[in-house]
C-alpha cells in the first residue's frame, strides 16, 4: 500500500512537472510571436514611410553610401538608353490576375554601368518584342520606379528552375540575369533593381508599376493561439490532478 502511494505521489509530480514545462513552452512560443507581431510592424511602417520619400537620383543614391537593409523600395529616378536586344522575361501574374511576364531591360546610364529596369508587364502572348515595336525606344529615357535586392537563391522548393536557354526566369537571380544581359561582354551592372513606376510609355506596352508590396502578418493570430493552448493546457492539467486525488481520497 505504501509503494502504491509512492508511485502514485511520483506519477503525479511526473504530470505536474510535465504540465509546467507544456505551458512555460507554449507561452515562450505566443511571446515570441508578440516580439515578430512587433517587428513585423515596425517594418511595414519602415517600408511605407521609406516608399513615401522623394525619388532620389541613382548616382546620388550610390554616393550617399545607405545601408543595404535600407535599399529596398527606395524610390529612384535615373536616365540612360535601354538595350532592348537583351531583353529577359520574368514569370508573373498582374495584378488582374492575368499570366504574364515583367520584361527586364538592361540601360546603359551615363556612368558607363548598367541598370536592370523591369520595365513591366507583358500577357503572356505578348512576349515578342515584334508584336510591341512602338515600346522599343532606342533614345535615351527617364525611368521613376522602386529599388529592389534580388533574391541570392531560389525562395523554396515550389519555384520552378530558371530556363536561361529561353531567357526565361522564375526567381529573380542576379547573376543568370548579368549572364544573359550581356555580362559575358565585360558589362559592370548595379548590383540590384529597379521596378518602373506605371508612367505611359511609346505602345503602352510593358506597363510598369507592377511592385506589389505585402507583408504576411499573422503573428498575432499565433500568439494567441499559443498562449490559448497554454490556457486550455493548464485547465486540462488542472482538472485531471483534481480528479485524480479526490479518486485517491
Amino acid at each position: 500500500m505504501i509503494v502504491w502511494a509512492n508511485n502514485m505521489r511520483l506519477s503525479t509530480v511526473a504530470i505536474l512537472v510535465a504540465m509546467i514545462v507544456g505551458i512555460a513552452i507554449l507561452c515562450a512560443l505566443g511571446t515570441w510571436q508578440v516580439k515578430r507581431l512587433y517587428w513585423k510592424e515596425a517594418l511595414i511602417e519602415e517600408v511605407e514611410q521609406r516608399t513615401a520619400l522623394e525619388p532620389i537620383d541613382i548616382d546620388a543614391f550610390l554616393q550617399a553610401d545607405i545601408p543595404k537593409t535600407e535599399w529596398p523600395y527606395r524610390p529612384v529616378t535615373t536616365q540612360g538608353v535601354y538595350d532592348h536586344a537583351n531583353e529577359v522575361y520574368f514569370f508573373t501574374t498582374s495584378i488582374e490576375g492575368r499570366s504574364g511576364w515583367n520584361v527586364h531591360t538592361p540601360m546603359l546610364l551615363d556612368s558607363g554601368k548598367y541598370l536592370i529596369v523591369n520595365r513591366g508587364f507583358v500577357p503572356y502572348d505578348m512576349r515578342d518584342k515584334s508584336l510591341r515595336q512602338k515600346g522599343l525606344v532606342t533614345q535615351k529615357q527617364s525611368v521613376k520606379g522602386l529599388l529592389r535586392v534580388p533574391e541570392t537563391e531560389k525562395p523554396n522548393g515550389w519555384f520552378p528552375e530558371n530556363n536561361p536557354a529561353e531567357r526565361e526566369l522564375y526567381w529573380r537571380d542576379l547573376n543568370a540575369f548579368i549572364s544573359l544581359m550581356g555580362g559575358d561582354e565585360k558589362r559592370e551592372f548595379l548590383p540590384f533593381f529597379v521596378d518602373a513606376d506605371n508612367a505611359p510609355v511609346p505602345g503602352d506596352l510593358p506597363k510598369g508599376g507592377t511592385t506589389i508590396i505585402a507583408f504576411s502578418n499573422s503573428h498575432l493570430q499565433y500568439a494567441v493561439t499559443w498562449y490559448g493552448l497554454a490556457l486550455a493546457l493548464l485547465g486540462v492539467g488542472s482538472y485531471f490532478l483534481y480528479s485524480r486525488r479526490q479518486n485517491n481520497n
